[in-house]
């Protein structure tokens, strides 16, 4: 059985990240194996958490993944270790919009049945504190808050006035944390810096932190609320079981008219989804699919049948956005998952077979990524060849032709810059054409966290049809190309691996 925390808060702002982080340092530096874990969909704090636990940091979306697959997602990342802790995201009851518990810190500590650590702001209040706390734990009786942790607290005296307002409540204090500025981390527009695009000072910042907690905070209390958690009873989830459910092989890049039917959009603004009746001519395709030149009989990118093909996976400052079980899903469907730096490596490693780009900040290194001209065009090349390329959001702009007037792949016909609008939420959505992450049809849930925008939003045949929270395509597919806004967990549908490294095998 593994011991396990939900640290949460009322709202965000309140102090999370920091408990949290230096939670998870602290039991590690007194010998303990800590397994970190974030609710929601955010790639930035499970760096931290990583950073702190020297494991990788897994998030719990139930919004994305089912709340069936919470349990077994945390037991394959909580096996083998002592604790778990996991961060919240927002205030404890705050979810999915329009969608009541849905995706909440607290709709995921009942599913883990975990007790939850409430860190209040105290800077601005005292006595008001216990209703504050009340309130919370009585809201749901099946959320159970073991303990407070009082964070930004001024003085001795204002501690002495919170506690003594807290014995009331009956939710033992199980911390009180001073007002400190050294353990401040730089945040954004999208909020806190990457732990990859400040290393040094982010493990200086997490040394902060776990020192801030074990200075402040009772561990053996909040270790003793960790290890009264039940025991669950879910099997753990295995990345090469999930990869064995059937799932429709992908298309190949080469079929010619009369084979089997494509789907695309009836209009762009979001009208019902329509099944081609035909694929489009050779001279069609071209027309359509941003300029690529037509596929070269014979110029393959697949593997023999004894190979595994190799997925290059972008990482490296510019692109830190994924979540750890997209490349054991990759892994497990067959595939050698290899990074590399688009910032510092002019080409793709060698025999590359497919190319995964996910999220991050291109738009901070625009001027760096385009002054990669090798690398720029050994991705053009290889989505040239119709090989299978998946880009998500960052991804997306790296290979429109240029991003702030910066050159980038030049593999879409399209625009990208900055914008002062914050697109952020979850999004249902439906695979408009067949591509090689999904046949038309598949329904996903994904959602959408980005500061830019392109033109246009989507191409010939679109990626996505959105049916929440308005009805819009957007994204593009063309040959081998898959590319959107639209961040996904591969865990729910763990068939999109299976797909993606299939095709990467033809």
């Amino acid at each position: 059985m593994v011991a396990r925390l939900v640290i949460a808060a009322p709202s965000s702002g309140s102090g999370k990240t920091t408990v949290a982080t230096g939670l998870m340092a602290a039991f590690v530096a007194t010998g303990l194996t800590v397994s970190p874990h974030k609710v929601g969909p955010d790639y930035i704090d499970p760096g931290y958490h990583s950073l702190a636990t020297g494991r990788p940091g897994r998030n719990l979306d139930a919004y994305m993944c089912g709340t069936e697959l919470m349990e077994p997602l945390f037991a394959h990342g909580a096996a083998g270790c002592d604790v778990a802790v996991v961060e919240g995201v927002m205030g404890l009851y705050d979810g999915a919009a329009g969608a009541g518990e849905l995706a909440s810190t607290a709709q995921v500590a009942k599913l883990l049945r975990a007790p939850v650590v409430l860190v209040v702001d105290a800077s601005s209040q005292s006595r008001s504190v216990a209703a504050l706390v009340h309130g919370f734990a009585s809201w749901d009786p099946q959320v159970r808050i073991g303990g407070v942790i009082l964070n930004k607290v001024a003085s001795d005296r204002h501690e002495e006035l919170l506690r003594d307002a807290l014995e009331e409540s009956g939710v033992p204090v199980l911390g009180v944390l001073r007002r400190v500025t050294q353990v401040a981390s730089p945040s954004r527009h999208l909020g806190l810096v990457p732990v990859a695009e400040r290393r040094a000072e982010a493990v200086d910042a997490v040394a902060a932190m776990a020192e801030q907690v074990r200075r402040g905070c009772d561990l053996e209390g909040l270790l003793g609320l960790a290890r009264s958690a039940p025991r669950l009873g879910a099997a753990a989830w295995d990345a090469k079981a999930a990869c064995g459910e059937p799932f429709p092989t992908p298309p190949s890049p080469r079929l010619r008219p009369g084979g089997p039917p494509t789907s695309r959009a009836s209009n762009a603004g979001g009208a019902e989804l329509q099944p081609v009746r035909r694929l489009r001519t050779r001279a069609e395709r071209v027309r359509g699919s941003g300029g690529l030149p037509p596929v070269r009989e014979g110029a393959g990118w697949g593997t023999s049948p004894a190979q595994r093909p190799l997925v290059a996976v972008a990482a490296g400052p510019a692109f830190t956005f994924s979540y750890t079980e997209h490349a054991e899903l990759l892994t497990a469907a067959g595939a050698d998952v290899v990074p590399f730096d688009p910032l510092r490596d002019e080409q793709l490693p060698t025999g590359t077979a497919g190319l995964v780009i996910g999220g991050g900040f291109p738009e901070v290194y625009a001027p760096e990524l385009s002054a990669n001209e090798p690398l720029r065009k050994a991705v053009a090349d290889l989505a040239y060849s119709g090989a299978p390329l998946a880009a998500e959001c960052a991804g997306l702009l790296y290979l429109a032709r240029s991003l702030d007037g910066q050159p980038m792949c030049g593999v879409l016909d399209a625009e990208a810059r900055m914008s002062e609008r914050l697109t952020l939420g979850y999004r249902e959505a439906v695979a408009v054409s067949d591509s090689v992450l999904a046949a038309a049809g598949t329904r996903m849930r994904g959602h959408e966290f980005h500061r830019t925008v392109i033109e246009p939003a989507a191409g010939r045949d679109p990626a996505w049809g959105m049916h929440r929270p308005e009805r819009r395509v957007e994204g593009f597919v063309q040959r081998g190309v898959h590319a959107s806004y639209l961040h996904t967990h591969w865990a729910s549908a763990p068939g999109v691996a299976r797909r993606f490294v299939e095709g990467c095998a033809r």
